[in-house]
Parts: C-alpha cells; sequence; structure tokens
C-alpha cells in the first residue's frame, strides 16, 4: 500500500470494485419500485447483508438500529426524540422498575398492560419469561441457541425471572447490578404465539416474524431487501410511522450508497464518503452530523506480548495523529483520547495520549520491541465501522513511523464480529481488532470491556485486560445506586483505563447521514440507535 492512499484522492483504490455500480443501481431500480400513494424510506446501509429479523439482529448494532428496534420492543427503550442531550433510557414494555429495598439483587419490573404482539398473541409476564428461556435455558423448546449467541451478553446478569403477577416480575441477579436497566434494551421480546404455531421451528418463524414494534414484517428478498410497514395499532401513539413502508438494503460500499441516493433510488444514506459530501449537498440533500459516544479504535490483546506491555500500548496510543485521521475524513469524526465524550458525566479527567512519535518510539526502544510485530483484524466495511480501509491504512501508517510492523487483515463485518464475540482466545492470530463500539451507558462503554468477570465470552473484554484496581472500582459502581457517586466511582474508571492505555484510542464518530430533501421531520439523536418513525416523507 502506498503511504499516502489515504487520502481522498486516492479513495478509488481502496475501495471495493466487486460490484459494479451500474448493475447496482440497475437490481435497485428493479427492487424497489417508484413511490405510489403510499409513502416510503428506502434506507442503504453498510451491512453486507440483510440483519437477521427473527430477535437477534446480526451485523452489528445497525441491524438492532434498523431491524431490531423496528419489529420488536424491549423492557427498556432508549428515548431517541432529541439532538441536544446524550440518549438515555426510558420504560418500554415495562411501565417501571425498581430495586428491591431489602435485596439489591431483586428488581422490579412492572410490565406495561394491553399491548399486544403483531399476531395478537398477549404480552404479559409469562411471554417474557418465555423469552428468557428461549435465550438461556437449553432445556426449554423454544431454545434458540443462535439467539442465545446474539443476546445472552445483554442479559448475563439476569439469574432468573420470578412471575409476581401477570404484569409484575423480579428479576434476579447474580450480582449487585445497579445498571441493569441499561443492560436490558437490546433485548428483544418476540410472540411466543408465533413460534409455537410453527413448532418452534425458526426458519418457518422468520417467513412471518411477530414483535410488538412500530414496524410489521412485510416480505424480504434474500440479500437484496428487508420491507417492513407501519404498524397503525402500536402501543406508544406517538412512535406510530409516519410513513407507511421502510424498505432496508444492505448496501456496503459508500460510492454505491452516495450514487444511489444521487439517483432518487434510496432516500436515507448510512455513513457517506467524506469525498462525496459536498457533491451530495449539492445535489439538495440533507448532510446530519451530531456528536454521540461512539469510538473507532483498537481493542488489543492485553494478556500476551506485545501489547502485554503498558509502554507498547501507551506508544500505540502516541503514535496516533489523529488530527490528520479527522482531516481525511474532512471533519465527519473528532478526535479520541478515551471511551467517552466530554459531555458524558463519567467522564472524568484521564490522561491524554497526544500526538508524539518521538515519546512512542522510545517507548518502544524501552520494552524492546523493535520492529514491533502485530496482526490486525479489520473489516471491509460495516455497522458504525465508518470508512474502514482508508482508516486502517492511515493508523497502518502512522504505527509504522513509529517503529510497529503491522499485518492488517480484511474480513467482512459479520465475520469480524463473530472473532469478537468469539474472544482472543478462540481467535489467536490476531493481536488487535478495529471494531467500532457505542459508550452510550457505563456498563456496555467501559465495564464490560475491561473487567475481569467480562472477559469474553462473558462481556466485551475481548483482549483479556485484567486489572484488579479496575475490577474493584467497577463492582463498586454496580452497587452503588445514587447516581452521582456512581458517576464519580466511573470517572475514576475511566481515568484508570486510559491511563492503562487499555485499548487505542483514535477517533469519535459524528454519525453523518445523507438525506434526501423529501424527507421530513428526522431527528438525528446523541446516540447509536436512532428512531426513524417521525420520519414523513412529502412529494
Amino acid at each position: 500500500m502506498q503511504s499516502n492512499c489515504w487520502r481522498s484522492s486516492c479513495w478509488p483504490r481502496v475501495r471495493s470494485v466487486a460490484t459494479s455500480l451500474a448493475l447496482g443501481l440497475a437490481l435497485l431500480g428493479a427492487a424497489v419500485p417508484a413511490a405510489s400513494a403510499e409513502t416510503q424510506v428506502r434506507v442503504a446501509m453498510t451491512a453486507a447483508d440483510i440483519p437477521d429479523w427473527t430477535g437477534a439482529p446480526d451485523q452489528g448494532y445497525e441491524g438492532y438500529r434498523f431491524v431490531g428496534f423496528s419489529l420488536y420492543d424491549s423492557l427498556v427503550l432508549w428515548d431517541l426524540s432529541r439532538s441536544d442531550v446524550a440518549a438515555d433510557i426510558k420504560p418500554g414494555l415495562a411501565e417501571s422498575w425498581s430495586i428491591d429495598p431489602n435485596d439489591h439483587k431483586r428488581w422490579i419490573f412492572k410490565l406495561r398492560q394491553g399491548v399486544k404482539f403483531h399476531d395478537g398473541c398477549a404480552w404479559n409476564a409469562d411471554a417474557l419469561i418465555w423469552n428468557y428461556r428461549r435465550t438461556m435455558d437449553t432445556t426449554a423448546p423454544q431454545y434458540n441457541p443462535r439467539h442465545h449467541a446474539g443476546q445472552s451478553w445483554l442479559i448475563v446478569n439476569i439469574a432468573k425471572i420470578e412471575k409476581i403477577d401477570d404484569y409484575t416480575v423480579a428479576l434476579i441477579t447474580p450480582i449487585v447490578d445497579s445498571l441493569l436497566p441499561y443492560e436490558v434494551p437490546g433485548w428483544f421480546q418476540i410472540s411466543p404465539c408465533a413460534v409455537e404455531k410453527v413448532h418452534n421451528d425458526y426458519a418457518e418463524y422468520a417467513k412471518a416474524p411477530m414483535g410488538t414494534g412500530p414496524y410489521k414484517f412485510d416480505k424480504v428478498v434474500a440479500h437484496e431487501r428487508l420491507e417492513l410497514v407501519k404498524n397503525p395499532d402500536y402501543w406508544d401513539k406517538s412512535r406510530v410511522p409516519k410513513h407507511d413502508r421502510l424498505v432496508l438494503l444492505p448496501m456496503p460500499e459508500a460510492s454505491t450508497r452516495a450514487a444511489a441516493l444521487l439517483a432518487g433510488q434510496v432516500d436515507f444514506v448510512e455513513a457517506p464518503s467524506p469525498d462525496t459530501i459536498p457533491k451530495l449537498k449539492s445535489a439538495g440533500m440533507n448532510i446530519i452530523t451530531v456528536p454521540y459516544p461512539h469510538n473507532w479504535d483498537y481493542q488489543v490483546r492485553a494478556d500476551r506480548p506485545p501489547f502485554s506491555d503498558i509502554r507498547v500500548r501507551r506508544a500505540a496510543n502516541y503514535a496516533m495523529n489523529r488530527a490528520e485521521m479527522v482531516e481525511m475524513l474532512q471533519g465527519v469524526a473528532t478526535e479520541g483520547y478515551g471511551k467517552f465524550i466530554e459531555s458524558q458525566p463519567y467522564y472524568g479527567n484521564p490522561v491524554k495520549y497526544t500526538y508524539n512519535p518521538d515519546k512512542a518510539k522510545a517507548l518502544l526502544k524501552e520494552a524492546g520491541c523493535l520492529p514491533c510485530k502485530i496482526t490486525v483484524g479489520i473489516s471491509t466495511s460495516g455497522s458504525g465501522q465508518m470508512q474502514p480501509l482508508p482508516m486502517n491504512e492511515l493508523v497502518k501508517e502512522q504505527l509504522e513511523a513509529v517503529g510497529f510492523e503491522v499485518t492488517i487483515d480484511p474480513i467482512d463485518w459479520n465475520s469480524l464480529v463473530d472473532v469478537y464475540i468469539g474472544g482472543a482466545k478462540k481467535y489467536p492470530k490476531y493481536d488487535a481488532i478495529n471494531v467500532s463500539l457505542s459508550s452510550i451507558e457505563p456498563l456496555q462503554g467501559i465495564m464490560k470491556s475491561s473487567m475481569t468477570r467480562y472477559q469474553t465470552p462473558n462481556g466485551f473484554n475481548w483482549g483479556l485486560y485484567s486489572n484488579p484496581e479496575v475490577d474493584a472500582l467497577g463492582e463498586a459502581a454496580l452497587a452503588e445506586f445514587d447516581t452521582p457517586k456512581r458517576n464519580a466511582i466511573i470517572a475514576k474508571m475511566h481515568e484508570k483505563l486510559v491511563d492503562e492505555a487499555y485499548e487505542v484510542f483514535i477517533v469519535h464518530d459524528l454519525n453523518p447521514r445523507a438525506l434526501s430533501p423529501k424527507l421530513k421531520g428526522f431527528v438525528q439523536a446523541q446516540s447509536w440507535f436512532q428512531d426513524l418513525t417521525p420520519i414523513s416523507v412529502s412529494p
């Protein structure tokens, strides 16, 4: 790879050219008919394929955003109605929750009454327990191993669920967990009646999936599109979609997404490449960016050389010229020096690894790691990965300038997610991986990626990092129910993790999207997740 090929003028050389743009647009034209009286929002996702729609989305968090939260609901939902503050949680299929004052391992959830699944099946305590067994109980007839693999990390801190009455349950945790309400928003509830109707055959269930969400399943064309329609009977009347149909199209190439928007083949584009933004703007498209806690960084394997040496981890952080990365991305990212952003209450005052190649070189020399050889797993596209090929090429260039020798292994996004979920020991070839992660709340933001108890497969601690001081701070935060006190503990934990350089911090995404001027009403939340229901379509 040439040293300057990350620059925008060279981007065509780093993009995949496997798909003919002309053929892609022709197929899109055939696949998505022109709008008639029915209003539709056609979304070009970065995903390489249609995310699973049976209740345990794949394709990263993009699958949650577009499929999970469209077809299904969770006990707790994200409030995505504002762009001026970081998104927080709100009641979903549970109207309220509280900790048992006599037992801090027992959460009481009051379930929402009067809610039906799309097939008319009742939502109640029995349905919740059925869904828990679907995800966690290998002896249950409805148990789904793939759903367990994709969803169990969300509810790993629920040991069991006790029915108190038809609309009240107790969630029992194996540890004191003050953050449990922040863990469950992605645990989707599917219709027990629909699965039982097909005798627990999930391939048959996939032909007619049933949730309680604001959209209903209509049809799917394998590897091409998923079509959902408005649920006019949705329990939250403020979120009944203001359009009739949502069409989800996997389109991993940024150039293809931009061309499809310009050609009028789609209406809503995820992650337009920075070099296409001026052209999109001149064509009247709305480009929307909002700061939010989303990290584009490297997870490193901390249990073995070279990254088991803190000097090597710090060297990698000092090697990062983050301003150059932001320049390359034409301003659709901000420099990242930690897992959280400064507006979050648990950012604290961490050390800042400003660009210092001389210090990086000295640290590698002191560590006796010259050249410091590493293999990094990256994706070619995917949910939240921004522009992974040119970005990783620039990281490689910066690391090698201070004494690293970097081998990049590009694989498709779902395969990289498998590497991440499987853990470092299962994939020993990698010293680091580039998986972008959302830090919208502290448990996922730092605890599950750093605490020993959450080493894979029990959490996001891919690199097997372990530090007793970090563990103690994490346990103290989980046991603290006073929010300001808990935030102060988490801030100390964040400061310690940054000091330890437990990851290579690079940039925070600004979450750029390009929308057709026909779309009105979209509010881009300060979150990885977004609500499409307010979008209306003008002629």
